[in-house]
């Protein structure tokens, strides 16, 4: 039995790789942390006796004052609270508002819940039924291939 010529299979030739100089890594290197002594001058500081002392007029003149910040506009029916042991105030919403974000997040926690059941359940009853009606067609076929 003669089988006739073998299939030609198109190639692609690929170009030979370049060669590339091996990689040269230096030793890493660590700089270690340091820190300048903070000098810190007494409490009863005063000029050694023979030196003189600087006036007012030979201090640099003080630098401009940077525009201050401007603070968010706050609704009205906000009411702010001071957060213990810091100095930072926090605006709080009306109680409507609290008790409609509350609400809001309840309902779509228990919804979110019951829909979860619920699909499992339905899951786990239909599951016998998909299976028995799965198996059924599957023999018909069968019977109708042989």
């Amino acid at each position: 039995m003669d089988l006739g010529e073998p299939p030609v299979l198109p190639y692609i030739r690929l170009p030979e790789a370049p060669l590339l100089p091996r990689p040269v890594l230096d030793i890493p290197r660590a700089e270690l942390p340091y820190y300048r002594p903070l000098v810190v001058p007494p409490s009863d500081l005063r000029p050694p006796p023979g030196v003189k002392g600087t006036t007012e007029s030979d201090k640099e003149k003080p630098k401009p004052k940077p525009p201050p910040v401007k603070q968010p506009v706050i609704p009205q029916d906000t009411r702010e609270i001071d957060i213990p042991f810091t100095d930072v105030t926090m605006p709080l919403p009306s109680n409507e508002i609290l008790v409609t974000a509350g609400t809001t997040a309840t309902v779509s926690v228990a919804a979110t819940l019951t829909a979860t059941a619920v699909f499992k359940r339905t899951v786990s009853l239909l599951k016998p039924i998909l299976k028995t009606l799965w198996t059924k067609i599957t023999k018909k076929k069968e019977s109708l291939n042989s």
